[in-house]
């Protein structure tokens, strides 16, 4: 089974990607921590700044938001996205 997502990069993200939006072409349903993988391996240059290097996930960097909700209200990296989802990755700047 197919399954067609719409990944959306805000930011310096967008930048980095050199594209605002990515429609991906998945076999089956995937969860979000697999998407990420997948997207840093057909983007690499999204990688440091999409990938937290300690944590090797994008949660510190990134807000991520799937169908217009932040992934800590759904199951987070498990989330499982299907046919027809969104996936949005904003990056957030710390500073003081």
């Amino acid at each position: 089974m197919k399954t067609s997502i719409i990944v959306r990069f805000v930011g310096s993200l967008r930048t980095m990607a050199g594209r605002s939006r990515v429609k991906l072409e998945l076999n089956g349903e995937k969860t979000l921590r697999e998407v990420v993988g997948i997207i840093v391996e057909k983007i690499p240059e999204t990688k440091h700044i999409l990938i937290d290097p300690e944590l090797g996930d994008p949660r510190p960097n990134t807000l991520v938001i799937v169908n217009g909700r932040e992934i800590s209200v759904l199951s987070g990296l498990d989330t499982v996205l299907k046919d027809g989802d969104e996936v949005v990755f904003v990056t957030v700047s710390h500073g003081g």
